[in-house]
């Protein structure tokens, strides 16, 4: 006689089938000193190289040691009060909730507006114009967009980190071509050697971080007609378009013959108006591209800085007495670090644009800038980025280091007084 309620339960045909034998194998609890099987990483392996930014790094740096931090390029004071009145009145006004997908309309209007006022393009604000989180997500959802897995794309180092990373995320392939010191051209042979079958996107940053290298036309003109060739997508950063000194000129590549319908433009507020902690950035083009890109940009952000839009909108629409002050104060800024830097010892590669001075600390004896920059909080209380850190062959760059001087001029003078410590130690 069956006990207890055995006798209610049916017979299961599974336990003696043999899926039943695998099942029954597969709930046997654990004994205790039993081996326990190798997690998995959490991080995906095309993501490993990225953890931690050389900026973080030499920010955390900087603020251990205090030292004066001229490596990561953010400025000290803020943009002008008529964009900080304008945002306070949107966040008091109402505009708290999620704007519109691509931007609110007076800013796309404003970006129009921008690029039509100083390079003659002609951009509709309803189909051709994008607003995103900074302009790190303008290229991140662009390469997502554009790029299938194996797909390659034809970046110039020292690049600026991001663009690995979102390469890395699309599983793309980067193929590199070297901007050399202390002039960092464009070596023409190498850049054709880059290009392939599968070259999907050009990706081209001008004005230049880090080296603060305006390209040429000439050169913008040899990396169009090789994108032409290979019918490939230009995407091109250029967030420091209004930081460009002496004779240079920003040349944007969207205003070369032929190429506007292939070419993705890249911009920021952060960098013109002193608002990087704001992330209000765009990307205009072709109606196509740009709907590529915001059908992946709806699921990374989905959208941002609703009532700072608005005020990025009032920037954009200053005076031109506004960019040219721009322009000539952070070359004031240049030229007094420059000087500093070569009393110091160092050789220096005078830079036509950005915010950003790279020298070279060989004369001082320095082969190495990865430890020059560990040490120089030490040495004479100052923090820069080696730009070795932005090369895939780092030899291309040993002994270079990157300062910002987007600074007050009493920080810089202060800066220069110190680095001064160094030729002592030559």
């Amino acid at each position: 006689m069956l006990q207890g309620s055995d006798h209610l339960k049916p017979p299961n045909p599974l336990k003696s089938s043999p899926l039943g034998k695998i099942y029954q194998k597969s709930t046997v609890e654990p004994q205790y000193g039993d081996p326990v099987p190798p997690r998995r990483p959490a991080l995906v392996e095309r993501m490993r190289p990225f953890t931690s930014t050389i900026f973080a790094e030499i920010t955390a740096l900087a603020t251990r040691t205090g030292a004066i931090n001229l490596g990561q390029g953010f400025p000290d004071t803020d943009g002008p009060a008529v964009i900080l009145d304008a945002a306070s009145r949107a966040i008091h006004g109402g505009q708290n909730q999620y704007p519109p997908g691509p931007g609110v309309p007076v800013l796309r209007a404003a970006i129009a507006r921008h690029q039509q006022r100083f390079y003659g393009l002609d951009v509709d604000p309803d189909s051709e114009v994008l607003v995103t989180a900074g302009a790190t997500e303008a290229i991140a959802a662009t390469i997502l967009a554009l790029c299938e897995p194996g797909d390659e794309v034809v970046t110039f180092d020292p690049v600026y980190d991001s663009y690995a990373a979102s390469i890395a995320l699309a599983g793309a392939v980067k193929r590199t071509v070297t901007l050399r010191w202390p002039d960092f051209a464009v070596d023409e042979a190498e850049l054709r050697a880059a290009f392939g079958p599968r070259t999907r996107v050009v990706l081209v940053n001008t004005p230049h971080n880090p080296t603060g290298k305006v390209f040429t036309r000439a050169e913008l003109e040899a990396i169009g007609a090789l994108a032409r060739e290979h019918d490939a997508i230009v995407v091109t950063d250029e967030v420091y378009e209004h930081q460009v000194y002496d004779d240079a000129v920003h040349v944007p590549v969207a205003t070369l013959p032929g190429l506007g319908d292939r070419t993705v433009t890249v911009s920021s507020a952060g960098k013109t108006f002193s608002v990087t902690g704001w992330k209000v950035g765009w990307l205009h083009g072709p109606a196509e591209l740009v709907a590529a890109a915001r059908a992946v940009k709806q699921f990374l952000t989905f959208v941002s800085a609703g009532p700072l839009q608005p005020a990025v909108a009032t920037g954009l629409d200053l005076g031109d007495d506004f960019y040219a002050s721009l322009a000539a104060a952070l070359q004031g800024k240049r030229d007094l670090l420059i000087e500093g830097l070569t009393a110091a010892g160092f050789a220096v590669s005078v830079p036509r644009g950005t915010y950003f001075v790279v020298a070279d600390a060989a004369p001082l004896g320095f082969a190495d800038g990865v430890e020059l920059c560990q040490r120089l909080p030490e040495l004479a209380g100052v923090a820069a980025v080696p730009v070795s850190v932005f090369h895939d062959d780092p030899k291309a760059a040993a002994s270079l280091v990157r300062f910002a001087f987007c600074k007050r001029d009493e920080v810089l003078y202060d800066a220069v007084e110190r680095l001064g410590r160094l030729a002592s130690l030559v």
